[in-house]
Formats: structure tokens, C-alpha cells, sequence
């Protein structure tokens, strides 16, 4: 379901955890995940073009990608909770070995 022609925004919100998460990230990786959340209104949950994009194995729906390629290696999990009106909620964005992936099966 890619949105590549504009028709309709999805509505991209954080958790309470990921709200939290975002101000203890470095600025630059802060300006990824914007990047990252303006490219998923824009076009939806499924951003292959993002570094290591995949689906969360055993998981919903629930999507993750890498925001950066060096050390520490920071990442972003978000999961689409309802499809009919295009909502998605970044859940997780921090540090590669903070993130634990069964949280969101």
C-alpha cells in the first residue's frame, strides 16, 4: 500500500516510551527519525528505501529500520494500528542493543 501519489497521509504518532526516547537522541540521529516519520505519512508503513527496512519476525505489522550505519547503531520500530485510516505509531527509537524485539510480537 504505497501512498506514491499523495492521495492520503497517514497519521504517524509516538508511544509514551518512544516520546520519551526521542529527546535522549543524539540530534543527529533526532533528524532521521523526523525524516523517517514524514516518509512513512508520505508513504506509508513499508519503507524499503530505509537502511536494513524489514518486518519484525513473528510480529503484526510491526516494522524496523536502522537511522544510521555507524556505532552505536540506532534503530526504529513502528506498527501500523489500523490500515482503513492509515494510522502508524513509532513505538521504539534508541540504540541497536536497547531494543528488545519480542516486546512488540
Amino acid at each position: 500500500m504505497d501512498n506514491t501519489h499523495g492521495d492520503i497521509l497517514w497519521k504517524v504518532g509516538f508511544s509514551s516510551k518512544a516520546e520519551k526516547q526521542v529527546g535522549k537522541l543524539p540530534d543527529e540521529i533526532r533528524t532521521r527519525l523526523y525524516a523517517l516519520r514524514l516518509d512513512i505519512e508520505r508513504k506509508g508503513p513499508e519503507q524499503r528505501s530505509w537502511r536494513n527496512y524489514g518486518l519484525i519476525v513473528g510480529a503484526k505489522d510491526v516494522h524496523h529500520c536502522h537511522l544510521n550505519s555507524g556505532r552505536p547503531r540506532y534503530v526504529a520500530v513502528w506498527k501500523v494500528l489500523d490500515r482503513e485510516v492509515s494510522i502508524v505509531e513509532i513505538m521504539f527509537a534508541g540504540p541497536h542493543g536497547s531494543v528488545n524485539y519480542s516486546l512488540f510480537k
